[in-house]
């Protein structure tokens, strides 16, 4: 073959394989935009969902972009209200994305303050540093669902007055995710500081705690929108509560909610230096300091580290042998 046959082969080869790549750009676009349409018909279908009963979702100015490895979605400000219930409440704006290979997942930034309005309290306005969250969607409820904020505090509105500090913490984190029926969630907080004017003038030592715990037919209770735990059980894996390093409470156990509100449950509590906790609680509530000394110095006699069980039937709870006041009903 001549080099002069060779020449237009190579051509052809070269321009079919141009009109291939350009055939490929333009599906790819044209499936790009089918998802942003597709996302954007997603967001008014769920505001469209939300908003009925009296209740009121925005999502003001919704832009979907990110073309042409994501699907990002933004909205310049979330609100929400709900008449019946005198919720109100509003945020700054919110940044989710995902790939495009891999949709399902997705990630948010959001932008603070929260203001919200609920009844029975002064206005509150929640701040952070930095929020984000993730979660790998699915149905009827995410796979996974967490959320982790740095530099949170909450204070009441300036808006409505001279703010009071209610409270901040370094980090807090939470997750959720379905287990068969039921619902783990697991969360921690670190460098939780509670302002004394939020307490009633009194000094509470800074704060790190933790939990993890399961609801017994929890996809059902968040499906169903319920307002109470009223028939609902669990499990406390661990929830613990502490001041410092070797410091701090714990509890473990299961507990169950019945019709009437009445809790029952079947508890551990432990108890780490029980001299420190005694002085955390005394500087807590001075008014109890003597009770409180006298309590915790019989279980300083165990060690540094000491379980008792805590036992609650019919809302009437005992710690060990003694017997400590009845749980109202739960709403």
């Amino acid at each position: 073959m001549s080099s002069s046959e060779a020449k237009p082969t190579y051509s052809r080869r070269f321009m079919w394989l141009a009109i291939f790549i350009v055939l490929l750009i333009g599906a790819y676009t044209a499936g790009w935009f089918y998802l942003a349409g597709k996302v954007t018909e997603r967001v008014n279908a769920t505001l469209a969902l939300v908003n009925r009963d009296g209740v009121t979702a925005e999502c003001a100015n919704p832009v979907v972009r990110g073309y042409p490895f994501r699907l990002e979605l933004s909205c310049d400000s979330l609100g929400y209200e709900d008449t019946g219930r005198n919720i109100v409440a509003t945020v700054g704006s919110l940044s989710t994305a995902a790939q495009v290979y891999q949709p399902m997942r997705v990630v948010a930034e959001l932008d603070g303050p929260l203001r919200a309005a609920l009844p029975g309290l002064p206005q509150l306005w929640l701040d952070w540093d930095n929020l984000r969250a993730s979660a790998r969607l699915a149905r009827p409820l995410p796979q996974i669902l967490s959320v982790e904020a740095g530099g949170f505090s909450g204070q009441t509105d300036p808006d409505e007055g001279d703010p009071v500090m209610l409270f901040s913490a370094e980090k807090v984190e939470g997750h959720l995710r379905p287990n068969g029926a039921d619902l783990d969630g697991a969360g921690s907080f670190a460098g939780l500081e509670i302002d004394a004017a939020a307490v009633g003038g009194r000094t509470i030592p800074v704060l790190n705690g933790s939990g993890d715990a399961t609801l017994a037919n929890g996809v059902a209770f968040v499906l169903s929108r319920a307002a109470s735990l009223r028939g609902q059980s669990g499990t406390i894996r661990s929830l613990d509560l502490s001041t410092g390093p070797n410091t701090g409470v714990s509890l473990s156990g299961t507990f169950s909610v019945g019709a009437d509100g009445l809790l029952d449950a079947d508890l551990k509590v432990g108890i780490r230096d029980p001299k420190g906790v005694a002085a955390a609680l005394s500087t807590a509530f001075p008014e109890a300091a003597k009770q409180i000394n006298n309590g915790f110095a019989g279980l300083a006699l165990l060690g540094d580290a000491s379980s008792m069980p805590l036992k609650i039937v019919r809302g009437k709870a005992m710690l060990g042998f003694i017997p400590l006041a009845e749980i109202p009903p739960l709403s």
